[in-house]
């Protein structure tokens, strides 16, 4: 079974079905991973999501502001004296740095407060989101509330987005600045959280505009929502189909571990019912993969009937809506509570070559799933300008050193989507929840060490090369 290579003995625990729970310490998570994956220790229901207004204490809170005054509002650290951590996403990385301060023995008066802010109330364990897409798992085992996953921790949580970052913590002509703050971060509710240490793990979202019709015509796959709506979507076109020969005809663009596995779990649901044909710039897939997990994941998608057009990449997506409503079954208005919409519109796309040799094509599809670009959500900076903001790469990354912390602002750190970092060869590392997972072990364990006035360990990358789940679960 496809494995994350981790460091640590903390375990990723999965839902009880029956119970609708986490329960303690589990063997496994699904039949797709191991017993290896260790994140989570158990949790029971407890009140630790949002900060109420003028709270203090171990639970944190926000400073009153007196009616009339129009003074910002501060959020309220517990203990004046210990460190202040503020962990910026909760994604693998970012949850599992919070765990890992958390886990960590520190010396009196040392153990930070630590606070993890993300704009969902929920954790999305998103290697499994493609169980979803095959009935294997519900949305509810897969998406634990913050509040329960940190419930026997001290670790603070808030629900809200970050707007602006304000470092203070640049390197001047004299070195570090001398104030203990790094800096200040804004969240859209207004609320400011001053930070001596922060965590940069927010992760990426889509990118679609790369395209032509792409952001009107086909659907992402990395987060809940968006598994959701194409199980949404497959659920209707299933149902259209219902009793016709007509396949149901998908496009997944990008041939990557995510793109891979989606059109795999895809074409695993439809069976002889679905035609799936997978899209790819390179004229292979899965570039990264080691060359014995790149055959078996070749393989699978044989065994699935996997149309591969590799060496193309996609120059626009037009909406065609060729179907009358006439086609509309009788009785289809509402099917396992999913409302029934117009959805007889197809789409065409346009496929240049990349390289000499081949032809354009022309491909019809009645779903467009889209796994290629990304960029990061790192927020806006203020004041603009050196030597305020942070280094950025072409990707929108934030340049590191090889202990994780960003260049020129010592008490930064990145991790995940957020990080440009480079492994020996010279390569930028690729952003999976594998990568993810070992940096928030060494970010975790240099902020330790940076507290405590310890050496920082460098970054390296575990070999354990994991292509997904669907490589291994199939052979």
């Amino acid at each position: 079974m496809a494995q994350f290579a981790l460091t640590t003995s903390a375990a990723l625990l999965p839902f009880n079905r029956e119970a609708k729970q986490w329960p303690k310490p589990f063997p496994g998570l699904s039949k797709r991973f191991g017993t290896d994956l260790a994140l989570f220790t158990s949790f029971r229901k407890k009140g630790v999501g949002f900060v109420a207004s003028g709270t203090t204490g171990w639970s944190g809170g926000v400073a009153e502001i007196s009616e009339g005054e129009t003074a910002p509002q501060y959020y309220v650290w517990p203990d004046k004296k210990k460190p202040r951590v503020c962990i910026l996403g909760g994604g693998f990385g970012g949850l599992y740095t919070a765990l890992r301060l958390e886990s960590l023995v520190w010396p009196d008066d040392k153990k930070p407060q630590v606070l993890l802010v993300d704009q969902s109330e929920r954790f999305v364990f998103k290697p499994m989101l493609y169980e979803l897409l095959s009935g294997e798992v519900d949305a509810w085992e897969i998406a634990p509330r913050f509040s329960d996953l940190l419930a026997n921790t001290s670790v603070q949580f808030f629900q809200d987005r970050v707007k602006v970052l304000h470092p203070i913590d640049h390197w001047g002509i004299n070195g570090p600045s001398g104030s203990n703050c790094g800096g200040t971060v804004d969240l859209e509710s207004g609320l400011l959280i001053e930070y001596d240490w922060l965590v940069l793990a927010l992760g990426a979202e889509s990118k679609l505009d790369v395209v032509p019709g792409a952001s009107e015509s086909a659907l992402p796959f990395s987060i809940l929502e968006d598994a959701q709506k194409v199980d949404n979507k497959l659920r209707r076109l299933e149902r259209r189909n219902f009793g016709k020969f007509s396949p149901i005809r998908v496009a997944v663009v990008g041939c990557g571990y995510s793109g891979v596995e989606l059109a795999a779990t895809v074409a695993e649901r439809l069976q002889d019912r679905g035609i799936v044909q997978a899209i790819n710039v390179e004229t292979t897939i899965c570039p990264t993969a080691q060359p014995g997990n790149r055959e078996a994941a070749l393989k699978v998608l044989s065994s699935r009937k996997v149309q591969l057009l590799l060496g193309y990449f996609v120059r626009c997506i037009q909406r065609v809506d060729n179907v009358e409503a006439s086609e509309m079954p009788t009785g289809s208005e509402s099917v396992s509570g999913i409302a029934a919409e117009d959805d007889h519109e197809k789409y065409i796309l346009e496929l240049q070559p990349a390289n000499r040799g081949l032809q354009i094509q022309i491909l019809e599809a009645d779903l467009v799933l889209w796994t290629v670009g990304s960029k990061p959500l790192l927020p806006e900076l203020q004041p603009s300008g050196k030597p305020h903001e942070l280094p950025l790469n072409a990707r929108g990354q934030a340049e590191t050193d090889e202990t994780l912390r960003v260049k020129g602002h010592p008490r930064i750190f990145a991790i995940g989507d957020s990080a440009a970092l480079r492994d020996s060869n010279g390569r930028l590392l690729p952003a999976t929840a594998q990568v993810a997972f070992q940096q928030a072990d060494f970010a975790g364990w240099n902020l330790w060490a940076a507290i405590n006035g310890r050496p920082l360990l460098p970054f390296r990358l575990a070999t354990d090369d994991s292509l997904a789940s669907i490589i291994l679960t199939c052979l």
